[in-house]
């Protein structure tokens, strides 16, 4: 038993004014077949050394029932639900028309109701998949207000965007799964934060950061830190492409959360991403070390254009000497041009 509050009062038990405590017990029960334990609240009297239920205490002594019964057979709990509604700023009446089940659906999962298998593994797709959200909500959109609609819709596209950010990183993940040799990943495992914080650390340095000249900016970052610290910064593996070094799943890297640019054109045939830092951006992971390397890439190659950068990373006995397509090996590191 575990006290939790203390309250002087009339005791219902004993029908007598002293101090009545507020108790945990372990309890078990049988649900649907299955012998469940879990923590039930109760009023205590000492004097009589009984135990009280009220009915607040009743009403959350069955869900903590239920719930422990769902965690057993592998249920949503009454919290876990909440918790998806909540994720998508949705209300139990409107959550309920936008499942297209009854209105007060939702409120008995909530509350009192156990699920069945079906609306559970419903639940559970909406809760992994935005986009399935998205579209039942397009569905169900004459059914609740406007108002409400756009609220819903713009909660479930954060959502979406956050969700997507994640399924954009675990298959860069997935393309640097093979590569192992310190020599070619510089000695650290890929760290897409730290890539994120350097683009956006170059594009509030660099007035001018068009896509060629940030690959091979990221390159110069890695390799002098390979040079003077025996490993690179990001844990990128970099490709010796005929513009230079190119790091492997640039284009997934392009495309993840935190990374911002607008398209321009070039003239009537190119066209090219501008990068620029994401409002309010903040260094947390790159270390004060990590940042003086990086100050000395832009004060050497900063001010180039996007062709002298890449004349430059010709010159380097990195690009001279791999194979086309080829990944560039950190070893080079000790020959680059930056100190």
């Amino acid at each position: 038993m575990k006290t939790i509050k203390k309250e002087k009062k009339l005791c219902l038990i004993c029908m007598e004014e002293h101090e009545v405590q507020t108790v945990i017990l372990e309890d078990i029960e049988e649900f649907k077949g299955e012998e469940v334990s879990f923590d039930a609240t109760y009023e205590y009297c000492a004097h009589a050394d009984e135990y009280l239920e009220t009915e607040d205490m009743i009403k959350a002594n069955s869900l903590a029932m239920k719930d422990a019964y769902r965690e057993k057979v592998g249920l949503l709990t009454s919290q876990e639900i909440i918790r998806i509604r909540d994720k998508y700023e949705v209300s139990q009446k409107d959550f309920s028309e936008i499942l297209d089940w009854g209105r007060a659906t939702i409120t008995r999962y909530e509350n009192h109701q156990v699920q069945d298998r079906a609306h559970d593994d419903v639940l559970r797709k909406i809760d992994s998949d935005p986009k399935w959200f998205l579209q039942m909500l397009t569905r169900a959109k004459g059914k609740i207000s406007d108002k409400a609609y756009d609220k819903y819709h713009k909660s479930a596209s954060t959502e979406f965007r956050r969700m997507k950010n994640r399924y954009l990183m675990d298959s860069i993940q997935a393309l640097y799964a093979d590569f192992v040799d310190d020599i070619i990943t510089g000695g650290v495992e890929l760290n897409l934060n730290k890539v994120i914080e350097i683009i956006n650390y170059y594009a509030s340095k660099v007035s001018s950061l068009h896509k060629v000249k940030l690959m091979k900016m990221l390159w110069y970052g890695d390799s002098v830190s390979y040079k003077r610290r025996g490993k690179s910064i990001t844990g990128l593996v970099y490709n010796a492409l005929p513009m230079g070094a190119v790091p492997e799943g640039y284009e997934q890297i392009l495309d993840l959360d935190g990374v911002e640019f607008e398209t321009v054109l070039y003239d009537l045939d190119r066209m090219g991403y501008k990068f620029y830092p994401v409002e309010g951006f903040q260094i947390k992971e790159l270390t004060p070390e990590e940042i003086e390397i990086l100050d000395t890439v832009i004060a050497e190659v900063g001010h180039l254009n996007s062709q002298e950068i890449i004349d430059k990373m010709h010159d380097e006995d990195a690009y001279k000497c791999t194979g086309r397509n080829c990944t560039i090996p950190f070893s080079y590191a000790e020959k680059l041009s930056i100190h």
